[in-house]
């Protein structure tokens, strides 16, 4: 029987293309399967086959694990103060070995032992082909599709398959059995039967992919695509920059005549691409992302990472693009949180600001309307730019004298100070919120804490807010939130029937 085992071993070694220890492994995991089945409990078995003879081992192992752990399998582990009654010198993590019974081969049964064998060659040479296929280092799987697995398409390449899933999938694609397909290799599930290699022709790093194939200049470093936004199969932009002066980065990417920015299209079902140069500047870079659209102004909020966007009338539908598409793009494109308006809705939006800041330095500084706005003017917004914007800045204040300075940063410390103290002693005040949202019709006082925690102390704060995030804000439903937020921008809109 021995000698049945070597041939049979060396058989399949040679038909599979894999190693012999390959095999080996696996006869020894149909002995021990059928060795544990003679014992109670589930018990762990080692089998060990010499390789030259066919002669066989088995034995019964214990894990040694920590006294104080305690033992999770019993019919398994054993405490390591015990295990060292047997070995002194046995640390944790290591067996306890103890020889038993081997079983004949004869009465594993042919069949089982066959099955569990050539599954384990199976799973071997699986792992064997997609080693050698990732060794390559491809970021795009090129294939066919092979078949439909619950919604997801079978992409074969060679004898390695991958999933492309629904969600990943171009919409308005219909791919069918025998189609080439060409889509990103996200990442490898091996605890996926079949298709471990999991796909994406809908992720923005494919685009960046196929261009990196189109453009020659990005393999050479000339040229860099720093992100990419996509609405898959309808519209996508990227933004790209040059290395070096001499290459133009748009005109490089677009190709003669267009041929590298229109093997990308054609690829992706259509996909238009907007090609944006991108600036250190998040302005700059927010205004080209925008485009076609001519920005007029732009006003950027460092702490809410946000951008208030100008434009005319005649930009206005193209800034925003059908269904929102062309601003979110470019909020994905540039991380920016952008908010489109006109000229009339960004004027009434700073009256309101303008006169929310008004209030608050004329009450928390005790100071006349023609201070505050003085203040205002030279851009000054909150109590923490008067305390401590470098006083040097301050004295460039033609209507202050040093005096005045001096007393303005200190009352204004005065009153953080104050702020911060009622906050620590749990004081419910709401120093910041402007009157406007406080008489906003509709909106529950109980509410106005959890606003002013979240940095929303004026109505136009809260025109600015997502339904999501008013939601995650109040706990209120997302109808109930829609309707309080449309409420908040009623007043950017009066007068303008």
């Amino acid at each position: 029987m021995n000698r049945e085992m070597l041939m049979l071993v060396d058989a399949i070694s040679r038909e599979k293309n894999v190693e012999r220890d390959v095999v080996f492994g696996a006869v020894e995991s149909a002995l021990a399967q059928a060795t544990k089945k003679l014992h109670q409990g589930d018990v762990d078995i080692r089998v060990s086959v010499d390789r030259d003879s066919g002669d066989y081992e088995t034995f019964r192992r214990w894990h040694v694990v920590p006294d104080e752990a305690g033992l999770q399998l019993p019919d398994q582990e054993i405490l390591l103060f015990e295990a060292k009654e047997e070995m002194s010198d046995i640390e944790v993590g290591e067996y306890i070995e103890e020889a038993v019974d081997s079983v004949p081969i004869g009465r594993i049964g042919a069949m089982a032992a066959k099955q569990v064998i050539l599954q384990k060659i199976r799973d071997a040479e699986r792992e064997m082909l997609l080693n050698d296929f990732m060794s390559r280092g491809d970021k795009i799987f090129v294939g066919t599709v092979k078949r439909l697995d619950k919604g997801d398409i079978i992409v074969e390449a060679g004898r390695v398959e991958g999933r492309l899933r629904r969600s990943e999938m171009i919409a308005k694609e219909n791919l069918r059995n025998g189609d080439r397909v060409r889509a990103m290799i996200m990442e490898v599930d091996l605890t996926l039967r079949g298709a471990p290699i999991i796909l994406s022709r809908s992720a923005p790093e494919f685009m960046i992919e196929l261009f990196r194939q189109e453009v020659p200049e990005i393999e050479q470093g000339l040229l860099e695509i720093k992100s990419c936004a996509r609405d898959p199969g309808s519209r996508a932009k990227i933004a790209v920059l040059s290395h070096d002066k001499r290459v133009d980065p748009i005109g490089t990417c677009v190709g003669v005549r267009g041929t590298r920015v229109n093997a990308v299209t054609n690829e992706l079902a259509g996909e238009r691409v907007d090609i944006v140069l991108w600036s250190e500047d998040p302005a700059q870079f927010v205004i080209g992302a925008l485009a076609p659209a001519n920005v007029s102004s732009i006003v950027v909020d460092e702490e809410k990472h946000a951008m208030d966007v100008v434009v005319d009338e005649e930009n206005l539908a193209i800034a925003i693009g059908r269904g929102g598409q062309n601003v979110r793009l470019a909020a994905d494109l540039t991380g920016w949180k952008i908010n489109i308006m006109d000229a009339n809705e960004s004027a009434q939006k700073q009256a309101v600001e303008t006169d929310a800041s008004r209030k608050l330095f004329m009450e928390k500084l005790d100071v006349d309307e023609e201070i505050a706005d003085i203040l205002i003017a030279e851009g000054f917004n909150s109590l923490e730019e008067v305390a401590y914007v470098p006083i040097s800045e301050m004295l460039e204040i033609e209507a202050f004298d040093e005096d005045t300075i001096s007393e303005l940063r200190t009352r204004a410390k005065d009153a953080l100070l104050t702020m911060e103290i009622a906050k620590e002693e749990g004081i419910e005040v709401q120093p910041q919120v402007s009157q406007d949202l406080n008489d906003l019709e509709g909106l529950d006082p109980e509410l106005i804490p959890k606003l002013a925690e979240a940095g929303v102390n004026t109505r136009d704060d809260l025109a600015d807010l997502a339904v999501d995030e008013l939601t995650e804000i109040t706990g209120h439903s997302a109808d109930d939130a829609k309707a309080l937020i449309l409420k908040a921008r009623e007043h950017w809109f009066a007068g303008q029937e």
